[in-house]
């Protein structure tokens, strides 16, 4: 026999306790309770159950998704990474990554472009941003857009070689950070660094 639902409580953070038959029996996320239907005096049958759970599972993995969004800025990839490392089961994950992906909470392309940019300015080069990028879990594809539009590798390495303490460091400092071979023997030969390679 079906259980009743006889009262609903409202609790902390988004929260509905839920009492059946006149005793308490579980507090759930106010956005499944009303997904589900789940009004006083609704019978708790078996079909109701089930997509209460199934809406449980949704909310507490949007929820979770929201709120490594609100730290920072993620690709799909890893967002749906982090939800899996919470406990999120995988298919609730990927729902959840792409309704906020629908809603443009979650942009690769955005990500991509954003990130790359805060690495060219801390000086890396082209490879070493790529490099970051699909490690981040974003598309070869993206990656490759959000390095083409920014300003050309060549001209970043001359201001990282102009800004160091010796040539030598420079350069030094360049093939650290990921530069091409090319781009640091252009700017060398514009600042007029002598570049020895054996």
């Amino acid at each position: 026999m079906a259980r009743r639902v006889t009262a609903l409580v409202s609790e902390r953070r988004n929260c509905v306790r839920v009492e059946l038959d006149g005793t308490p029996w579980r507090t759930l996320p106010a956005a499944a309770v009303v997904a589900a239907g789940l009004l006083l005096g609704t019978e708790l049958d078996r079909v109701r159950a089930r997509t209460l759970a199934r809406e449980r599972r949704r909310a507490i993995a949007l929820g979770a998704a929201a709120r490594a969004l609100a730290r920072r800025d993620r690709p799909a990839a890893a967002l749906a990474a982090e939800l899996e490392r919470r406990g999120v089961a995988r298919p609730a994950g990927e729902e959840a990554v792409a309704r906020l992906a629908q809603a443009g909470y979650v942009d690769d392309a955005r990500f991509a472009a954003g990130r790359a940019a805060v690495l060219a300015h801390r000086g890396f080069g082209d490879d070493a941003i790529r490099f970051e990028l699909e490690q981040a879990g974003v598309a070869c594809e993206l990656a490759a857009d959000a390095v083409a539009a920014l300003p050309p590798e060549r001209e970043r390495a001359l201001t990282v070689l102009l800004r160091a303490k010796t040539p030598l460091a420079g350069v030094r400092r360049l093939a650290a950070k990921g530069f091409a071979a090319d781009s640091i023997e252009a700017a060398a030969a514009e600042a007029r660094v002598e570049l020895a390679f054996d």
